[in-house]
Parts: structure tokens; sequence; C-alpha cells
């Protein structure tokens, strides 16, 4: 865990919304002490997830939820939340001491400049996990990661995020305003397109009338995520990093003709581990400017 911060005072605690991520932080926060005053939730998901997680708490409308709180808690669409918050400023529903917390990760705290304007303390805590908006996401909330953002300089906002993220379970991580957009980026890219790829493997396996494609894809996955996680680019292997073009050009025929799709993914995959695994010494130059070469070829057929 990191290092000690002051833990906050009790709060009333105001989520908007109770979607997957608000419901667990919401359950989360009160599990640390704090009593959720408030949610909103309109969708049949969000109202059966409230029951769940946030049993007995109110469904209000956001205005009411917010101006019901001393912690506000926005779990927000990133192109929902400037909107939300600047709605919620004309409204008259943040007031002075109050603490405005958003989710959302490619955001700092400027999307929360109306809430600033009106007295309110203003934090980022985009917790670094999916949610699937079950309770077992609260034991997960325990082995994750939460990116804290908090205005320049000012060292009491920055101990409130980490106390409140350590009440949750999770573990804080300083992150400047400026990094989020990248940060976000290279999370999204990871896990977002990791499950893409997943899925795009499992359905050529059946196409190629493989049974159960996750049993034989699980071992395999798990293992090379975490060789690439303990050993970066040395954990490069298969046809591409070792040089193998009469592969690597069965690949590029066969996906042409069953997968068309899929094609401009593997050469893109494919390029970007011959440049890794040069780079790293894995591959020789000639052998990286065959495999470049024939990846060209690839996408111009295509």
């Amino acid at each position: 865990m990191g290092q000690a911060v002051n833990r906050p005072a009790r709060l009333a605690v105001g989520v908007v919304s109770a979607g997957r991520v608000g419901s667990v932080l919401g359950a989360a926060l009160a599990r640390a002490g704090h009593t959720v005053v408030a949610a909103s939730g309109v969708s049949d998901a969000s109202v059966r997830r409230a029951e769940r997680l946030l049993p007995g708490v109110p469904l209000r409308p956001p205005d009411e939820v917010v101006s019901s709180a001393d912690l506000v808690l926005l779990a927000l669409p990133d192109d929902v939340l400037a909107p939300m918050v600047a709605g919620l400023a004309r409204a008259g529903a943040f007031r002075q001491g109050q603490i405005v917390v958003h989710t959302c990760g490619a955001h700092g705290i400027d999307v929360l400049r109306p809430a600033v304007d009106a007295g309110a303390l203003p934090l980022a805590l985009h917790p670094v996990m999916t949610f699937t908006g079950a309770p077992e996401d609260l034991q997960r909330l325990d082995s994750c990661t939460v990116g804290v953002t908090a205005a320049d300089g000012d060292d009491a906002a920055w101990n409130v995020g980490e106390a409140l993220t350590v009440e949750m379970g999770a573990e804080p991580v300083r992150l400047p305003a400026a990094a989020r957009p990248l940060y976000h980026a290279a999370l999204s890219h990871g896990a977002n397109h990791l499950a893409t790829l997943v899925a795009d493997c499992v359905e050529l396996l059946r196409r190629g009338g493989v049974g159960e494609p996750e049993r034989l894809l699980a071992p395999l996955l798990s293992a090379a995520l975490d060789n690439a996680l303990r050993h970066g680019d040395r954990a490069l292997t298969g046809p591409v990093a070792r040089g193998d073009t009469g592969t690597v050009d069965t690949h590029l025929r066969v996906l042409a003709e069953r997968a068309p799709e899929l094609l401009p993914a593997y050469t893109a995959l494919a390029g970007r581990t011959a440049t890794r695994a040069h780079r790293a010494g894995l591959l020789g130059q000639d052998d990286a400017a065959a495999i470049t070469e024939l990846l060209d070829d690839g996408r111009e057929g295509q």
C-alpha cells in the first residue's frame, strides 16, 4: 500500500450515477464508514445495481444528489462529464467546501472548473480496473491502483485524494494533470485492444473448427502477458520476432482468404512486433527488412 495519509472525516456521499463504477465506489466508501445519502440512476440496470450495492439509498435527480452531499462522486462517461458539471453548476447544486470527484481517466481537474468556481475542492480519481458492477468488484478494488490528480501545489487536496483511495481499499498513484490524456490512451490501448485481440483469436479458432478455444488460449495468453510485464521486449516470441518470413506469408494468405477483416490489424501489430524485436536485438537488420517488406506487400493487397 502507498504512503500513510490522513483519513478524511466521515462524509455524506452523493453518487452520480449508479452505473458500474459509481455503484461500486459508492459501496466502497460506505464500507469505509462514509454515508451514501443519495444516488442518481434511471435505467433498470442502474436501479438494480443500487438495490444490490447501495441498499436503502434513495435515487434522486442529479442536482438533488449533489446538493445533499459533502463528497460528490461523478462516475460518468468521458463525453458526458463536462456538460453534466456545467448543468449542475447552473442549477446551483455545488457549494463551498464540497469535495467533487470524477472518475474519468482522460480528464484532469479542469473539467470541474464550474464546481471550483462555486467553492468546491476538485479531484480526479481513476481506478485502473474494469468494472462489472457486481459485488465482486469490491474485492478487486483491494488489488488495484487509482490515478489521483489534484491541483498543482495543493498538498492538502492531494492528501485527500490519496486518503479516499486508501479508504476504498486501493493504492493511490499521483498523476499530473498533463499526463492524463497519454496515460488514458496507454491504458485503453492495452486493456481495450487486448480484449478485442483475444475475442478475434477466439473467433478465428472457432472458424477453424477448434472446440472450446478459450481453454486453448487461456494458458498461452496468460503466460504471454506475465512474461511481457516481467521482461518487456525480451519476451517477444513467434515467427515475426524470429524472422520466419515463410510462416508470416502463410498467415497473411490464410487471413486474406478466411478473415480479411482481421488482416489490417495483423499486419499493423506484426509491424510493431518487428520494430520492437529489432530494437531489442532479437531480430537482425536483414530479417527485419524482409518481414517489413512482406507486411508492406500484404497491406498493398488488402
